[in-house]
């Protein structure tokens, strides 16, 4: 099988589209031919050797990506050849809330990753795919999609009536907006673009700031709710955005830590402690969260918001424009 495979730390020169051989599954593993895979910020920073020390190398990469089973190892009873699926991002959170395990047993980062024709993963480990969606829409689901999900629904119990401020235009922020609308709430978005907040406006967001026009937008934030602040912020850029997010927030809201797009930065934490801010870390989330989501996006027929499809040889390309930010959605490989 060919597979895109990270050798070392330097970026694209350590990608490699290589031969492998077929693999097989054991007892309770099922062999997927991958249709359709995604890529999220975290490869970009897994491939600049900033993720952390626990990435193993050689690595196949990636950790969205859907495809349909081939054949199931002794044992297996959830699956069969034909069906349709999608790999949990942590392949060993099932339930529950997460533990240091979950951690340590992850796609495209401690695991093997999705970016290959062929992949065997765990039975307990793969969700069924919506039957509406396409191969490259449901690759977009199980990192970008869940973590959304788990940020709004779950961990922050959105509620109608609420107001969700998302930053930028990437695929956890336009599912949230998907999401946070399916649930009833007000949506406000930032981003450094005048044609994607119209892009944004068009899916349904409310309220949108051109942070680059407007870099006090916590302050703007809360005049557009009237002085209160948004119950919910999915915190994108971390330390280099945190200053403006805790302005932004409601009195007893709701800061979801998503990523680390803006590293750099410092924030008052006195204001989270005198607002009673909840800032709650979220990483993907578990497989009961992902069936879940996936069961409200069949019954919305909600579909995600897919960019550009690259073909499989065209990896590289499909990096470079993700790192250049010019996407409004997700961007996806397809396999075959």
């Amino acid at each position: 099988m060919r597979a895109w495979v990270q050798e070392g730390f330097e970026g694209l020169h350590s990608l490699r589209c290589v031969d492998l051989p077929d693999p097989r599954p054991a007892p309770g593993e099922v062999l997927v031919a991958m249709r359709a895979v995604a890529l999220n910020y975290r490869d970009l920073v897994i491939m600049r050797g900033q993720y952390g020390p626990w990435v193993r190398l050689p690595l196949i990469v990636g950790c969205d990506g859907a495809g349909e089973v081939v054949a199931v190892g002794p044992g297996v009873q959830r699956w069969q050849p034909g069906d349709r699926v999608i790999p949990c991002l942590s392949v060993r959170w099932i339930t529950g809330p997460p533990r240091e395990e979950h951690a340590w047993h992850v796609l495209g980062s401690t695991l093997n990753g999705t970016f290959a024709e062929l992949g065997v993963f765990p039975e307990e480990s793969l969700v069924r795919i919506p039957d509406h969606l396409s191969w490259e829409e449901a690759a977009t689901l199980p990192c970008a999609g869940v973590t959304a999900w788990n940020a709004l629904i779950v961990s922050g119990k959105l509620r109608p009536g609420e107001t969700v401020l998302t930053m930028g235009t990437g695929g956890v922020s336009t599912f949230a907006v998907k999401f946070a609308k399916l649930a009833g709430a007000r949506v406000i978005a930032i981003s450094s673009s005048h044609e994607k907040l119209a892009r944004l406006k068009a899916l349904g967001v409310a309220d949108g700031l051109n942070y680059q026009e407007v870099p006090e937008w916590g302050k703007a934030v809360r005049e557009l709710t009237h002085g209160e602040g948004v119950d919910h912020v999915l915190e994108l850029g971390g330390a280099g955005t945190m200053e403006q997010s805790t302005r932004a927030v409601r009195v007893g809201g709701v800061i979801s830590l998503i990523g680390v797009l803006a590293p750099r930065g410092e924030f008052n934490l006195t204001r989270v402690l005198m607002k009673s801010i909840r800032v709650q870390g979220i990483f993907g989330g578990s497989r009961e969260m992902l069936e879940s989501m996936a069961r409200a996006m069949a019954l919305a027929r909600l579909r995600p918001v897919v960019d550009r499809v690259f073909p499989f040889e065209g990896v590289p390309q499909a990096y470079e424009y993700f790192a250049a930010q010019r996407h409004f959605g997700k961007v996806v490989v397809r396999v075959v």
